[in-house]
């Protein structure tokens, strides 16, 4: 298989490409992160309602698994997500601008960590905090000012979103 590829690569029947990022430049937004966590907060408080006792039933043992999974779940994509925009698209002019940002970053990710390790509601808003931050840090970097809103659903957190009409 590798020959015929060399073989058709050399005849000029497959073009060359390549990428530099891991999504579309200029694609970025850290809303996702922002949802991930409010979306491990809203399932801490799921947990919280439920009969976690040794009594607890079947259903009630399996709805405790799968929130805890997707409680971990989010916490990845958090971490990615975060990872991936301080990596692809921060660069020596908003470290500049911005030199939180290195340490902030590696706090999210510790913060991201404890948020999973733990069925904890402080350490999701915690991490909120450090991600609502690492999103303002984010948007002025593009001169685009924030505002901070309540969120129209559970957990009904504060949130900061970009200004679109300011730009």
């Amino acid at each position: 298989m590798k020959d015929l590829i060399n073989y058709l690569d050399n005849k000029g029947y497959i073009e060359s490409v390549s990428a530099h990022c891991d999504i579309p430049c200029k694609i970025y937004d850290p809303i996702v992160a922002q949802i991930g966590v409010l979306t491990m907060i809203r399932v801490v408080d799921l947990i919280g309602e439920l009969n976690t006792n040794n009594d607890a039933s079947l259903t009630e043992k399996a709805q405790f698994s799968r929130l805890v999974a997707q409680k971990e779940e989010h916490g990845l994509k958090v971490k990615e997500d975060i990872r991936v925009i301080w990596g692809d698209y921060f660069k020596t002019p908003q470290f500049e601008k911005f030199p939180e940002i290195h340490d902030l970053t590696h706090s999210i990710m510790l913060n991201c960590s404890k948020a999973k390790q733990n069925i904890s509601r402080e350490a999701c808003v915690q991490l909120l905090e450090k991600v609502n931050r690492f999103a303002e840090i984010f948007w002025l970097s593009k001169d685009i000012s924030v505002f901070k809103k309540e969120c129209p659903y559970p957990p009904q957190l504060e949130l900061v979103y970009p200004d679109l009409k300011s730009k």
